[in-house]
């Protein structure tokens, strides 16, 4: 599983965010403040949604990495937990039961759910999360273990078709969360497509050989200014759709391998042929190791 591409999407649940709810714990006093002007929450869509496919149509698209972000909400009395994005967006408990529904349906998929960010939760929200996990996957969950034991054949021998990975302490409590440093993920942080690659590139000659997974952002991200230029437009009209196609240039030339890409998402996966090329690159690999054997 390391050293094959596996293809992920950006704040994956992002392709419906509600902009009748309260804006979000991880945004700024200044936005709480501004978001109380309904045309404040419309734009702040635009700029929400990273994704156009629902989780069904990620997967049947491709994706098997998928980056979440998690909340509760101010003056829900039940617990629940939703993903979050400056808005709030569905309920965590929907979406894993949208996911476990087609592993149930393809069962030698294998999923990554990379929970990396958690806003307003205390030990009860937590718990109820991870109680939800369990309800949506059960036996479907593969225990954390040494990254290098992970194959395909030995997940499908266990039947595990889903490995979740948490970036909070509770995950010692569990034997089925697998800590976040095992999936590093740099940022970039730019809105320049010249200095994403050179640091995608730097980060991966920087990779762990061993021990870990490797999330390659191939993600632009705006900047106030950015998002003043263009605040009609959102961003995939001001930012996405341009850029794109040169960094599916650059995941072209991209070979798998302890040193090289492992997991790298993008933002609207759809608007180019992102996990065919990936998948593609894939099938490459397999021939070429075909042929080493001969």
């Amino acid at each position: 599983l390391t050293l094959f591409h596996c293809i992920g999407s950006h704040d994956s649940f992002s392709y419906w965010v509600d902009e009748k709810s309260p804006v979000g714990p991880d945004q700024t006093p200044t936005i709480k403040r501004l978001a109380r002007i309904s045309l404040v929450k419309k734009l702040m869509k635009k700029w929400s949604v990273t994704q156009n496919l629902t989780f069904r149509e990620q997967l049947e698209a491709g994706i098997r990495y998928f980056d979440l972000r998690v909340s509760s909400k101010p003056g829900d009395a039940d617990q629940e937990i939703y993903f979050i994005h400056g808005l709030f967006g569905i309920k965590v408990r929907d979406g894993l039961m949208e996911i476990d529904s087609f592993l149930t349906q393809h069962p030698q998929e294998i999923v990554f759910l990379d929970f990396n960010h958690f806003y307003a939760m205390d030990e009860t929200h937590h718990k109820c999360l991870i109680l939800r996990i369990q309800e949506a996957f059960g036996n479907k969950l593969c225990p954390a273990c040494t990254v290098e034991s992970m194959t395909l054949r030995t997940l499908w021998e266990k039947k595990c078709q889903v490995l979740i990975f948490y970036h909070c302490p509770f995950y010692k409590q569990y034997p089925f969360l697998w800590p976040g440093k095992k999936i590093p993920a740099p940022w970039a942080n730019t809105t320049s497509v010249s200095k994403l690659i050179l640091f995608l590139e730097t980060t991966l000659s920087e990779r762990a050989p061993r021990g870990s997974f490797h999330v390659s952002q191939a993600i632009l991200t705006p900047r106030v200014k950015t998002i003043a230029r263009g605040l009609v437009g959102g961003l995939k009209n001001t930012l996405v759709h341009r850029n794109l196609p040169a960094i599916l240039d650059w995941v072209k030339t991209q070979k798998p391998g302890s040193m090289g890409v492992n997991i790298i998402t993008s933002d609207f996966v759809d608007l180019v042929d992102f996990a065919t090329t990936v998948i593609e690159l894939n099938d490459l690999l397999q021939e070429d190791r075909a042929l080493a054997k001969c």
